[in-house]
């Protein structure tokens, strides 16, 4: 499996470099989450752009990486879905009610830190209370 990991303080960029995420390179792709996960990554920007077609496998290595950031309290965004195929099969599964789904990785970085911010603040409301 090709791929690229561009880890910052408050979030990691996960770029796909292959053309078909399916059942051969989900099982790897989960494994990586789960490393990056365990390492403390904060946030997960998951970059499918140069991806043309993705399974159902593939979709369950997404929503994986998804369940194990939100229940660490941290954000997942997919971006870079340019791609027809894959466009299709989000929308057919539904998938962008469950995930956020951004455009291009600037604006992911900037979803995760305004999220990062919103955490913030919402802990800090929850101390002035007590």
């Amino acid at each position: 499996m090709k791929y690229s990991v561009d880890k910052n303080d408050r979030y990691c960029v996960f770029s796909l470099q292959e053309d078909n995420l399916n059942s051969v390179l989900a099982p790897d792709l989960k494994s990586e989450f789960i490393v990056l996960s365990n390492e403390g990554v904060p946030n997960m920007i998951l970059d499918l752009g140069n991806v043309k077609f993705v399974d159902s496998s593939g979709l369950s290595s997404i929503l994986t990486a998804n369940r194990l950031w939100k229940s660490a309290g941290g954000s997942f965004v997919m971006t870079g879905i340019n791609h027809s195929a894959v466009k299709k099969l989000i929308e057919i599964s539904r998938l962008e009610t469950v995930l956020s789904i951004v455009p291009t990785v600037e604006e992911s970085v900037d979803f995760v830190m305004m999220e990062e911010l919103q955490r913030e603040l919402q802990g800090d409301d929850s101390s002035d209370k007590e």
